[in-house]
C-alpha cells in the first residue's frame, strides 16, 4: 500500500488540494503582536500552515561589515548592510516560538518553522514541531539535512540553486538518515523571482527523478505561476506572508497581503479541481446542455410528397433533430406527411 504523507493529520498529495503554507519569514518587523497578528492573518485567508524561520545573527554568519559578509550587489533588497545585521533584522527570538505556535494552533492552523542549526532544531523538537523546512541555502548541508531527518519527521526542502547531483546528495542523505516523507519544492531563489526564470516543468521531472511529493516555493508576485504549478502537479505552495506590503520590513517586497493568500488558497484548489482525469463526451454535468446543439429542422410547413431542400430545411438550434453530419444525405429526401414548420428532422419521415 502507497504511504500517504500527511503532516500534522493533513494529506499532502495529489488526492487532495494544495497544501498552502504562509511563510512569515522577517515580516513580524521584530515585534511578537505583529507575529501573532501575521498567524491570525494566516489563519483567515485559509491558508493551512504557518511558517517561521529559527536563528539568530550568530548562527547564521560573523559580526563583520567588509568584504564579503557586506552586501555590495546594488539589485539587491538589502544592499548596504552586513548579513549580521541583516539577520538580527529578520530573525523571530527563539522566545517567541512557543507564543506563535500556540496561537497557531488555537486558529486551526499548522505551525512549524526552518531550523539553520542543531540548537534550532533542539529547540523545534521541544516544541514538538509536526515537520521541517530546509531552506534553498542550506539544501547542500548534509549534516544539518541528517540531523533533521533523524527526528523522523517529514521533511520539506526548497531546491533553489541545487543541481541534479546536490538534490541526489541531498535526498539519499536524508533518507538514509531516517526520513520517510519528503516533499521537494521547486524554488528560484531571488527576492522577488522573475516568471521567466522560474522553471516550473521540473516540478513533474523531479517527482520522476526522486519518487517523492513535489511543490513550488514561490518568490514571484501574483498568484499566476503557483497557480499553474497545480496544473504540473505541486502539492505543496509555499508564499512569503505579510499583513501589508507598505509596512516594510526585511522581506515584505515580495510578500503576499491577506487578500491575495485567500486568492491563492481559493485558485490553487480550482486549479486542483480541475485536473480531473481524461475525460470525453459529456459528463453529467453537461447532459443537459447536449440539446441547445444545432440540428436539422424543417424551417417551412411541408405536404406529403415535399422535397426536402436548403430552403425548408436548416442547421438550427435547439438539438433534437438528426444530427447536422446528415445534412447531405436528408436533401432531396421526399416527406411521405406533412410536416409543420419547426419539426426536428427524423428518419420516419422519408
Amino acid at each position: 500500500m502507497t504511504n500517504i504523507l500527511k503532516i500534522a493529520g493533513r494529506s499532502i498529495g495529489r488526492g487532495s488540494s494544495p497544501f498552502i503554507i504562509a511563510e512569515m519569514s522577517g515580516n513580524h518587523n521584530q515585534s511578537l503582536e505583529r507575529a501573532l497578528e501575521i498567524v491570525e492573518a494566516a489563519a483567515k485567508t485559509g491558508a493551512h500552515a504557518l511558517k517561521i524561520q529559527t536563528y539568530t545573527p550568530d548562527t547564521m554568519t560573523l559580526d563583520l561589515d567588509e568584504r564579503e559578509f557586506h552586501i555590495s550587489d546594488a539589485k539587491s533588497l538589502w544592499a548596504g548592510t552586513s548579513l549580521y545585521k541583516l539577520y538580527g533584522q529578520a530573525y523571530t527570538p527563539w522566545e517567541w516560538h512557543d507564543a506563535i505556535f500556540r496561537r497557531a494552533k488555537e486558529l486551526g492552523i499548522i505551525a512549524f518553522s526552518t531550523p539553520f542549526d542543531d540548537t534550532a532544531v533542539d529547540l523545534l523538537e521541544s516544541l514538538d514541531v509536526p515537520c521541517y523546512k530546509i531552506a534553498s541555502f542550506e539544501n547542500t548541508d548534509l549534516t544539518l539535512i541528517r540531523r533533521v531527518a533523524a527526528t523522523g519527521k517529514p521533511m520539506i526542502i526548497s531546491t533553489g540553486m541545487a543541481s541534479i547531483a546536490e538534490l541526489d546528495d541531498t535526498v539519499r542523505a536524508a533518507r538514509q538518515a531516517g526520513c520517510k516523507d519528503l516533499i521537494l519544492l521547486k524554488c528560484t531563489s531571488t527576492y522577488p523571482a522573475a516568471a521567466d526564470n522560474t522553471n516550473i516543468l521540473t516540478i513533474p521531472h523531479m517527482r520522476e527523478l526522486f519518487g517523492c511529493e513535489v511543490g513550488l516555493s514561490d518568490h514571484t508576485m501574483g498568484v499566476g505561476v503557483s497557480v499553474a504549478s497545480v496544473g504540473l502537479g505541486a502539492t505543496v505552495i509555499e508564499k512569503h506572508f505579510t499583513l501589508n506590503r507598505a509596512d516594510g520590513g526585511v522581506d515584505s517586497a515580495f510578500s503576499m497581503e491577506p487578500a491575495e493568500m485567500s486568492q491563492l488558497v481559493i485558485e490553487t484548489e480550482r486549479a486542483w479541481q480541475a485536473l480531473g482525469q481524461v475525460s470525453y463526451g459529456a459528463t453529467a454535468a453537461e447532459q443537459k446542455s447536449l440539446m441547445f446543439r444545432r440540428s436539422l429542422y424543417v424551417v417551412k410547413d411541408l405536404e406529403a410528397g415535399d422535397v426536402l431542400t436548403q430552403d425548408n430545411v436548416r442547421a438550427i438550434r435547439p438539438g433534437l433533430g438528426l444530427p447536422t453530419k446528415y445534412t447531405e444525405q436528408v436533401l432531396g429526401k421526399v416527406v411521405k406527411y406533412a410536416v409543420p414548420r419547426g419539426t426536428g428532422v427524423s428518419w420516419d419521415m422519408f
